[in-house]
Protein backbone atom coordinates (compact mmCIF):
# COMPACT_ATOMS: atom_id res chain seq x y z
CA UNK A 1 0.00 0.00 0.00
CA UNK A 2 1.70 2.80 -1.11
CA UNK A 3 1.06 7.00 -0.29
CA UNK A 4 -0.75 8.94 -2.96
CA UNK A 5 1.04 11.39 -4.27
CA UNK A 6 -0.65 14.00 -6.49
CA UNK A 7 0.87 17.66 -7.61
CA UNK A 8 -0.58 20.25 -5.13
CA UNK A 9 -3.62 22.17 -6.74
CA UNK A 10 -3.23 25.45 -4.66
CA UNK A 11 0.48 25.76 -5.92
CA UNK A 12 3.54 26.05 -4.83
CA UNK A 13 3.14 29.51 -3.92
CA UNK A 14 -0.09 28.41 -1.46
CA UNK A 15 2.53 25.48 -0.04
CA UNK A 16 4.79 28.07 1.01
CA UNK A 17 2.57 30.61 2.52
CA UNK A 18 1.07 27.07 4.66
CA UNK A 19 4.43 26.72 5.68
CA UNK A 20 5.25 30.21 6.24
CA UNK A 21 2.07 30.54 8.93
CA UNK A 22 2.72 26.98 10.70
CA UNK A 23 6.37 28.45 11.37
CA UNK A 24 5.25 31.97 12.45
CA UNK A 25 2.86 30.32 14.67
CA UNK A 26 6.06 27.48 16.31
CA UNK A 27 7.97 30.80 17.04
CA UNK A 28 5.21 32.74 19.02
CA UNK A 29 4.07 29.72 21.31
CA UNK A 30 7.56 28.62 21.72
CA UNK A 31 9.11 32.16 22.34
CA UNK A 32 5.83 32.45 24.80
CA UNK A 33 6.70 29.30 26.73
CA UNK A 34 10.16 30.93 27.33
CA UNK A 35 8.86 34.51 28.17
CA UNK A 36 6.54 33.15 30.78
CA UNK A 37 8.60 31.07 32.41
CA UNK A 38 10.88 34.09 33.01
CA UNK A 39 7.87 35.81 34.13
CA UNK A 40 6.59 33.50 36.73
CA UNK A 41 9.98 32.64 38.26
CA UNK A 42 10.56 36.34 38.49
CA UNK A 43 7.33 36.61 40.73
CA UNK A 44 7.92 33.33 42.81
CA UNK A 45 12.10 33.19 42.82
CA UNK A 46 12.21 29.83 40.87
CA UNK A 47 14.17 28.85 38.40
CA UNK A 48 13.74 28.94 34.39
CA UNK A 49 16.80 27.29 33.21
CA UNK A 50 14.67 23.98 32.91
CA UNK A 51 11.82 25.39 30.61
CA UNK A 52 14.58 27.35 28.76
CA UNK A 53 16.42 24.81 27.66
CA UNK A 54 13.53 22.13 26.89
CA UNK A 55 12.00 25.21 24.56
CA UNK A 56 15.89 25.59 22.87
CA UNK A 57 16.22 21.74 22.61
CA UNK A 58 12.83 21.41 20.75
CA UNK A 59 13.72 24.69 18.39
CA UNK A 60 17.03 23.37 17.50
CA UNK A 61 15.58 19.84 16.50
CA UNK A 62 12.78 21.46 14.60
CA UNK A 63 15.33 23.48 12.72
CA UNK A 64 17.55 20.79 12.45
CA UNK A 65 14.74 18.27 11.03
CA UNK A 66 13.32 20.84 8.25
CA UNK A 67 17.24 21.47 7.29
CA UNK A 68 18.31 17.49 6.82
CA UNK A 69 14.37 16.88 5.93
CA UNK A 70 14.58 18.71 2.38
CA UNK A 71 18.15 17.62 1.67
CA UNK A 72 17.60 13.77 2.62
CA UNK A 73 13.96 13.14 3.13
CA UNK A 74 14.71 9.57 3.63
CA UNK A 75 18.00 8.99 4.56
CA UNK A 76 17.61 11.67 7.50
CA UNK A 77 14.60 9.82 8.85
CA UNK A 78 16.61 6.37 8.53
CA UNK A 79 19.56 7.88 10.62
CA UNK A 80 17.47 9.38 12.90
CA UNK A 81 15.72 6.08 13.81
CA UNK A 82 19.00 4.09 14.20
CA UNK A 83 20.81 7.24 16.45
CA UNK A 84 17.83 7.29 18.89
CA UNK A 85 17.86 3.58 18.86
CA UNK A 86 21.20 3.37 19.46
CA UNK A 87 21.48 5.88 21.87
CA UNK A 88 18.43 3.96 23.85
CA UNK A 89 20.81 0.98 24.06
CA UNK A 90 23.93 2.29 24.76
CA UNK A 91 23.98 4.78 27.14
CA UNK A 92 22.61 3.69 30.76
CA UNK A 93 21.43 7.48 31.64
CA UNK A 94 20.29 9.59 29.91
CA UNK A 95 20.94 13.25 30.89
CA UNK A 96 18.18 15.09 32.32
CA UNK A 97 18.85 19.01 31.85
CA UNK A 98 21.62 20.25 33.01
CA UNK A 99 22.29 17.69 36.19
CA UNK A 100 24.47 14.70 34.83
CA UNK A 101 24.81 11.08 36.01
CA UNK A 102 21.09 11.25 37.58
CA UNK A 103 19.72 7.75 36.34
CA UNK A 104 16.51 7.55 33.88
CA UNK A 105 14.29 6.66 36.19
CA UNK A 106 10.45 4.96 35.44
CA UNK A 107 12.03 4.15 31.95
CA UNK A 108 9.56 7.06 30.57
CA UNK A 109 12.67 8.47 28.83
CA UNK A 110 13.70 5.13 27.21
CA UNK A 111 10.01 5.19 26.12
CA UNK A 112 9.71 8.11 24.62
CA UNK A 113 12.98 8.26 22.78
CA UNK A 114 11.96 4.24 21.23
CA UNK A 115 9.10 5.48 20.32
CA UNK A 116 10.30 8.74 18.41
CA UNK A 117 12.73 6.15 16.91
CA UNK A 118 9.56 3.89 15.33
CA UNK A 119 7.76 6.90 14.01
CA UNK A 120 10.98 8.20 12.19
CA UNK A 121 11.37 4.75 10.61
CA UNK A 122 8.01 4.26 9.61
CA UNK A 123 7.90 8.04 8.27
CA UNK A 124 10.80 6.61 6.18
CA UNK A 125 9.38 3.60 4.86
CA UNK A 126 6.30 5.78 3.73
CA UNK A 127 8.46 8.36 1.97
CA UNK A 128 11.00 5.43 0.04
CA UNK A 129 9.41 4.41 -3.27
CA UNK A 130 11.44 1.54 -3.38
CA UNK A 131 9.32 -1.56 -2.00
CA UNK A 132 12.34 -3.40 -0.16
CA UNK A 133 13.23 -0.57 1.78
CA UNK A 134 10.30 -0.03 2.80
CA UNK A 135 9.97 -3.76 4.35
CA UNK A 136 12.83 -2.91 6.08
CA UNK A 137 12.41 0.12 7.63
CA UNK A 138 9.16 -1.13 8.80
CA UNK A 139 10.79 -4.14 10.30
CA UNK A 140 13.34 -2.00 11.40
CA UNK A 141 10.13 -0.18 13.08
CA UNK A 142 9.17 -3.77 15.26
CA UNK A 143 12.75 -4.60 16.10
CA UNK A 144 12.67 -1.41 17.95
CA UNK A 145 9.58 -2.30 19.62
CA UNK A 146 10.69 -5.53 20.90
CA UNK A 147 14.28 -3.81 21.98
CA UNK A 148 11.68 -1.55 24.37
CA UNK A 149 10.40 -5.02 25.89
CA UNK A 150 14.09 -5.79 26.21
CA UNK A 151 15.22 -2.40 28.00
CA UNK A 152 11.99 -2.89 30.78
CA UNK A 153 9.85 -0.67 29.12
CA UNK A 154 6.80 -2.99 28.65
CA UNK A 155 4.25 0.79 28.04
CA UNK A 156 7.07 1.65 25.68
CA UNK A 157 7.04 -1.72 23.87
CA UNK A 158 3.12 -1.26 23.41
CA UNK A 159 3.25 2.32 22.08
CA UNK A 160 5.71 1.29 19.93
CA UNK A 161 3.67 -1.39 18.57
CA UNK A 162 0.68 1.28 18.49
CA UNK A 163 3.04 3.86 16.12
CA UNK A 164 3.57 1.03 13.57
CA UNK A 165 -0.20 -0.01 13.61
CA UNK A 166 -1.20 3.46 13.34
CA UNK A 167 1.35 4.19 10.64
CA UNK A 168 0.24 0.87 8.30
CA UNK A 169 -3.54 2.34 9.04
CA UNK A 170 -2.35 5.84 7.72
CA UNK A 171 -2.07 4.84 3.75
CA UNK A 172 -5.66 4.14 4.41
CA UNK A 173 -6.95 7.42 5.38
CA UNK A 174 -8.70 9.47 3.12
CA UNK A 175 -8.72 12.74 5.60
CA UNK A 176 -6.06 13.79 7.28
CA UNK A 177 -7.91 16.64 9.28
CA UNK A 178 -9.62 13.16 10.83
CA UNK A 179 -6.60 11.10 11.47
CA UNK A 180 -4.98 14.55 13.16
CA UNK A 181 -8.59 15.38 15.42
CA UNK A 182 -8.37 11.91 16.44
CA UNK A 183 -5.07 12.50 17.70
CA UNK A 184 -5.62 15.56 19.76
CA UNK A 185 -9.05 13.70 20.86
CA UNK A 186 -6.39 10.86 22.00
CA UNK A 187 -4.08 13.46 23.85
CA UNK A 188 -7.15 15.15 25.17
CA UNK A 189 -8.49 12.29 27.11
CA UNK A 190 -5.03 11.14 28.67
CA UNK A 191 -4.56 14.33 30.02
CA UNK A 192 -8.30 14.34 31.71
CA UNK A 193 -7.51 10.66 32.77
CA UNK A 194 -4.41 11.87 34.57
CA UNK A 195 -6.28 14.71 36.27
CA UNK A 196 -9.06 12.34 36.91
CA UNK A 197 -6.84 9.99 39.02
CA UNK A 198 -5.14 13.06 41.09
CA UNK A 199 -8.80 14.67 42.01
CA UNK A 200 -10.11 11.22 42.89
CA UNK A 201 -12.64 11.56 40.19
CA UNK A 202 -13.05 8.04 38.77
CA UNK A 203 -14.72 5.11 40.41
CA UNK A 204 -13.34 3.16 43.02
CA UNK A 205 -12.57 -0.10 40.78
CA UNK A 206 -11.03 1.97 37.98
CA UNK A 207 -8.83 4.17 40.25
CA UNK A 208 -7.56 1.06 42.42
CA UNK A 209 -6.67 -0.85 38.92
CA UNK A 210 -4.58 2.26 37.83
CA UNK A 211 -3.31 3.43 41.21
CA UNK A 212 -1.75 0.13 40.72
CA UNK A 213 -0.23 0.79 37.82
CA UNK A 214 1.11 3.92 38.21
CA UNK A 215 2.45 3.37 41.87
CA UNK A 216 0.63 5.30 44.73
CA UNK A 217 3.75 7.71 45.05
CA UNK A 218 3.28 8.97 41.65
CA UNK A 219 -0.11 9.70 42.17
CA UNK A 220 0.66 11.45 45.33
CA UNK A 221 3.15 13.68 43.19
CA UNK A 222 0.02 14.52 41.20
CA UNK A 223 -2.15 15.41 44.32
CA UNK A 224 0.98 17.70 45.41
CA UNK A 225 0.92 19.30 41.86
CA UNK A 226 -2.80 20.18 42.24
CA UNK A 227 -2.41 21.17 45.59
CA UNK A 228 0.00 23.94 44.75
CA UNK A 229 -1.75 24.86 41.60
CA UNK A 230 -4.21 26.54 44.33
CA UNK A 231 -1.46 28.84 45.52
CA UNK A 232 -1.02 30.53 42.73
CA UNK A 233 -3.55 29.60 39.80
CA UNK A 234 -2.59 32.23 37.07
CA UNK A 235 1.54 32.15 37.93
CA UNK A 236 2.01 28.96 39.95
CA UNK A 237 4.55 28.37 42.36
CA UNK A 238 7.74 29.25 40.23
CA UNK A 239 9.70 26.46 37.44
CA UNK A 240 11.61 24.38 39.23
CA UNK A 241 10.00 24.75 42.68
CA UNK A 242 8.10 21.95 42.28
CA UNK A 243 10.57 19.32 44.77
CA UNK A 244 11.28 22.33 47.50
CA UNK A 245 7.23 22.35 48.10
CA UNK A 246 5.99 18.98 47.81
CA UNK A 247 6.07 16.08 50.97
CA UNK A 248 5.62 13.88 48.51
CA UNK A 249 9.08 14.49 46.41
CA UNK A 250 10.70 15.27 49.75
CA UNK A 251 10.00 11.90 50.75
CA UNK A 252 10.29 10.26 47.49
CA UNK A 253 13.53 7.19 47.66
CA UNK A 254 15.31 8.72 44.72
CA UNK A 255 13.42 12.51 44.98
CA UNK A 256 14.08 14.12 41.65
CA UNK A 257 11.88 17.51 42.30
CA UNK A 258 9.87 16.51 39.33
CA UNK A 259 5.97 15.52 39.81
CA UNK A 260 6.18 13.25 36.58
CA UNK A 261 3.43 14.47 34.95
CA UNK A 262 4.20 17.36 32.22
CA UNK A 263 0.59 19.01 32.33
CA UNK A 264 0.52 18.71 36.08
CA UNK A 265 4.14 20.60 36.24
CA UNK A 266 3.19 22.94 34.30
CA UNK A 267 0.10 23.68 36.15
CA UNK A 268 1.54 23.70 39.31
CA UNK A 269 4.69 25.50 38.58
CA UNK A 270 3.62 28.11 35.91
CA UNK A 271 -0.13 28.11 36.34
CA UNK A 272 -2.85 27.87 34.22
CA UNK A 273 -1.13 30.50 31.44
CA UNK A 274 1.94 27.28 31.79
CA UNK A 275 -0.50 24.54 31.17
CA UNK A 276 -2.71 26.31 27.87
CA UNK A 277 1.03 27.17 26.58
CA UNK A 278 2.09 23.37 27.36
CA UNK A 279 -1.08 22.72 25.11
CA UNK A 280 -0.59 24.97 22.32
CA UNK A 281 3.04 23.58 21.87
CA UNK A 282 1.14 20.44 21.04
CA UNK A 283 -1.52 22.38 19.05
CA UNK A 284 1.08 23.44 17.12
CA UNK A 285 2.92 20.84 16.04
CA UNK A 286 -0.50 18.89 14.84
CA UNK A 287 -1.38 22.02 12.55
CA UNK A 288 1.71 22.07 11.06
CA UNK A 289 1.58 18.34 10.32
CA UNK A 290 -2.00 18.79 9.51
CA UNK A 291 -1.10 21.81 6.48
CA UNK A 292 2.35 20.19 5.82
CA UNK A 293 3.15 19.28 1.81
CA UNK A 294 4.17 16.05 2.93
CA UNK A 295 2.29 12.72 1.80
CA UNK A 296 -0.75 12.05 4.35
CA UNK A 297 0.76 8.82 5.95
CA UNK A 298 4.21 10.45 7.21
CA UNK A 299 2.34 13.59 8.58
CA UNK A 300 -0.20 10.99 10.37
CA UNK A 301 2.83 8.96 11.11
CA UNK A 302 4.47 11.58 12.98
CA UNK A 303 1.53 12.68 14.84
CA UNK A 304 1.11 9.06 16.27
CA UNK A 305 4.60 9.15 17.60
CA UNK A 306 4.52 12.33 18.99
CA UNK A 307 0.97 11.84 20.49
CA UNK A 308 2.51 8.41 21.92
CA UNK A 309 5.13 10.75 23.26
CA UNK A 310 2.74 13.29 25.29
CA UNK A 311 1.32 10.20 26.61
CA UNK A 312 4.45 9.31 28.27
CA UNK A 313 5.12 12.79 28.95
CA UNK A 314 1.94 12.90 30.93
CA UNK A 315 2.34 9.99 33.36
CA UNK A 316 6.35 10.84 33.58
CA UNK A 317 9.04 12.80 33.47
CA UNK A 318 10.53 11.99 29.59
CA UNK A 319 10.14 15.55 28.87
CA UNK A 320 12.97 16.74 31.20
CA UNK A 321 15.18 14.91 29.31
CA UNK A 322 16.94 16.49 26.80
CA UNK A 323 17.36 14.09 24.50
CA UNK A 324 13.78 13.54 24.09
CA UNK A 325 13.13 16.98 23.18
CA UNK A 326 15.31 17.72 20.44
CA UNK A 327 14.40 13.82 19.48
CA UNK A 328 10.62 15.52 19.49
CA UNK A 329 11.35 18.75 17.61
CA UNK A 330 13.69 16.42 15.21
CA UNK A 331 10.52 14.36 13.77
CA UNK A 332 8.61 17.27 13.70
CA UNK A 333 11.08 19.34 11.77
CA UNK A 334 11.40 16.09 9.25
CA UNK A 335 7.86 15.39 9.07
CA UNK A 336 7.05 18.47 7.78
CA UNK A 337 10.49 19.96 5.79
CA UNK A 338 9.74 20.11 1.99
CA UNK A 339 12.00 18.05 0.25
CA UNK A 340 13.96 20.39 -2.44
CA UNK A 341 13.84 17.35 -4.71
CA UNK A 342 10.08 16.31 -4.98
CA UNK A 343 7.19 18.04 -6.17
CA UNK A 344 4.46 19.35 -3.72
CA UNK A 345 2.07 16.71 -2.49
CA UNK A 346 -1.84 17.37 -1.47
CA UNK A 347 -1.93 17.77 2.11
CA UNK A 348 -5.45 16.62 2.42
Amino acid sequence: MGATRTTSTAGPQADGDRRRVSDGAGVVVLGSCAVWSVISASVHGGRPEGVLLAVLAVAAGYAAGRICGSLLPVAALCGAALAGLGLAIGTPYLVPGPEPGVPLGHAGATAGLLVLCTGAACCAAWGTAVPALRLALRVLAAGVAVAAALLGSPAGAALCAAVLLCSLAAGAMRSRGTGIAGLALAATLVTGTIWAVAEHALPDGLAVSLQARLTAQRVELWQDALRLSGEDLLLGVGPGRFGELSPAAAAAPFPDGKPHSAPLQQLAEQGVVGLVLLGAVFAWVLHALWRTARPTPVALTAGAALTALAAVAAVGNALSFTTVSVGAGLLAGLATAQPLAEPSYDPR
